[in-house]
């Protein structure tokens, strides 16, 4: 036991240290600059003209929670939603070698050479992409909504436990990234955990079609398809909260899916951070019993 923890945290500083190597932090951070400075000038854009039709109607102000408002409000969650895909992206391509790369590349030989256990090994890639993958969700959320606040003094309520919610879909990414990369090549792991990430998406769409066309199969397949992959429904259930409740009104009873109109089941939540640790385990125990 003791072992694994060693190498487990000597993994996670590997990690972090070839995410810095590589130039990782870096270009991300250069990117996720632009993002910021490209979407937040048309925040400020749509603000400004709002700000032009209330001195057009004779008003002094608008209300930042009233309707006259709502285009400020969902431009910020659209906002929200790169942040969320953007993060699920980071999360797949930053680990998708992280197993299989170091067996296809003969480094994983010159590791386990060493007194560094499989399993710890594997809880230690999975940890340390982990950190750097939440940490960019976090920095870019912050960024987005604080560069919004600046510019417009709105803040959408409960960030907090949107932002959890996120987390927990990297998280979630993460853990199925590293499982592929003990199952298959580096090239097949991404392919496959970006076909479950559609999986997931898809349990929103055919949600959406079910209501509609009042078809309880096609609800029950959206269903079954966000448990299967429940990082679109934990996005739905952060969107949910970052909704002020004029929008949380307008919205119920209406099926969208990109937005969520009630927030995340606690099973569901329960289920998503189970799967994670399912993932982590099911990878640690096949990479010790797999042939290098």
């Amino acid at each position: 036991m003791r072992n694994f923890w060693h190498s487990a945290r000597l993994m996670a500083e590997l990690a972090l240290r070839e995410a810095v190597r590589k130039k990782l932090v870096a270009v991300l951070l250069i990117l996720s600059a632009l993002f910021l400075g490209f979407y937040l000038f048309g925040i400020y854009k749509v603000d400004d003209q709002l700000n032009q039709r209330a001195v057009e109607a004779g008003l002094e102000g608008r209300s930042r929670t009233g309707l006259a408002n709502a285009p400020l409000m969902y431009a910020t969650m659209f906002g929200m939603y790169l942040v969320y895909f953007l993060g699920s992206l980071m999360s797949v391509l930053s680990t998708v070698g992280a197993v299989s790369g170091d067996i296809e590349s003969g480094v994983m030989q010159s590791v386990l050479a060493r007194p560094v256990s499989r399993t710890g090994l594997v809880a230690g890639r999975w940890l340390g992409f982990a950190l750097v993958n939440m940490a960019y969700v976090a920095l870019l959320s912050a960024g987005l909504l604080g560069g919004v606040f600046l510019l417009t003094g709105y803040l959408p309520p409960e960030i907090w436990p949107a932002l959890a919610l996120m987390l927990l879909a990297a998280a979630l990414l993460t853990g199925l990234t590293v499982l592929g990369s003990t199952l298959f090549s580096t090239l097949a792991n991404g392919i496959g955990v970006f076909v479950l990430y559609g999986v997931g998406s898809s349990g929103g769409i055919l949600s959406l079609i079910g209501t509609i066309s009042d078809n309880a199969t096609v609800s029950m397949l959206g269903r079954v398809a966000n448990v299967l992959m429940p990082t679109n429904a934990l996005w739905l259930g952060a969107s949910y909260h970052l909704q002020p409740e004029l929008l949380r009104q307008t919205g119920r009873g209406v099926p969208n899916p990109v937005f969520g109109s009630e927030p995340a089941a606690t099973g569901l939540v329960l289920w998503a951070a189970a799967l994670t640790l399912l993932a982590v385990g099911a990878a640690m125990w096949r990479l010790s019993r797999r042939d290098l």
